[in-house]
């Protein structure tokens, strides 16, 4: 999925419903998603929302097949990885 190509479906829902908590103080509301890797079998869809901090994503996990959200996680690769 590329910046200008549309979501499979209407994961937003589901963005809006995950507890603040869960962004440990990281700000992700403009909703903009700039990566997007389908698993090889095409089952799967891993959307990474865009954060105002650099090298930090929401990851959304989506089942293709039944159109739902498996999960999220809070990527943050200056903290894995020592970067920033």
């Amino acid at each position: 999925m590329g910046p200008d190509q549309e979501p499979p479906f209407d994961f937003w829902p589901y963005f809006d419903s995950i507890p603040e908590v869960d962004f440990n103080g990281h700000d992700f509301s403009e909703g903009r998603v700039t990566y997007a890797w389908r698993s090889p079998d095409g089952v799967h869809q891993h959307v990474l929302v865009d954060c105002e901090t650099h090298n930090v994503f929401l990851v959304l996990v989506l089942d293709l097949h039944a159109s739902s959200v498996l999960g999220h996680h809070l990527l943050d690769l200056n903290r894995l990885y020592g970067l920033a």
